[in-house]
């Protein structure tokens, strides 16, 4: 018998503060994860060029090149997670990362501990095989004209395919399963994302996100409806 043996997950640390670079660092290692950090953003792009990386931990006020170009930047390359480190009240810096497809942010200052569990939250989702968001669901969900392909990982509007992060497909999925059953946001946060705890604008921007991409009115939704003082429901 062949033992077949994982590699374990590469991680970029992108931080200038070096103090909290080799914290992180450390933190991650611990897990088993093989890291490796830099301290601007140009440096990081010309990393990810001779290694991608699974994740990167990204600070978005970078030297030379700040932490939202390099996101696009990768983005614009390949998906990628994307974990972004902000300054604590920035609300419009953790609106704007998101909506460049960050998979999640942390305020700063933050607890490591913390931090590490997203990154090992967002590596499960990103690398890992289906689990309690989508395994539930038919392989193939239609609702008029979209199409959502659960096994494939796909989602198709009117034939044509949709541009999804992993979250938002997740997200998607998670409704298009679930018709007609309104959810909280922080119940969207533990289910979807995994987490007991977090700031619940990371479900408005993910849900903001769909209806951009699904539909015709994205104010005011035909599918992914608000539920005033609950969260949300899918309508098919």
């Amino acid at each position: 018998m062949v033992a077949v043996v994982n590699e374990p997950s590469h991680v970029l640390v992108v931080e200038d503060d070096p103090t909290v670079r080799e914290v992180v660092v450390r933190y991650l290692e611990r897990e088993g994860l093989e890291v490796d950090a830099v301290g601007d953003g140009a440096a990081a792009l010309d990393h990810a060029e001779q290694r991608w990386p699974d994740l990167v931990v990204l600070d978005l006020m970078l030297p030379v090149i700040d932490g939202f170009e390099v996101c696009r930047r990768l983005r614009e390359r390949a998906p990628v997670a994307v974990i972004m480190l902000t300054a604590r009240g920035d609300e419009d810096d953790r609106v704007t990362g998101l909506e460049l497809g960050a998979d999640d942010y942390v305020a700063k200052p933050f607890s490591p501990r913390e931090l590490t569990a997203r990154v090992k939250a967002v590596l499960r989702r990103a690398s890992g095989p289906p689990d309690a968001v989508t395994a539930a669901a038919p392989a193939r969900i239609e609702t008029g004209a979209l199409v959502v392909d659960v096994a494939a990982r796909q989602a198709s509007l009117a034939g044509q395919l949709l541009t999804l992060t992993a979250r938002e497909f997740d997200l998607l999925a998670f409704f298009a399963a679930r018709p007609r059953l309104a959810f909280r946001r922080e119940e969207l946060l533990e289910r979807v994302w995994g987490y007991t705890y977090g700031d619940t604008s990371t479900v408005t921007v993910h849900v903001r996100r769909i209806r951009e991409k699904i539909e015709s009115e994205p104010s005011a939704p035909d599918h992914l409806v608000t539920v005033w003082g609950i969260g949300y429901r899918w309508d098919p």
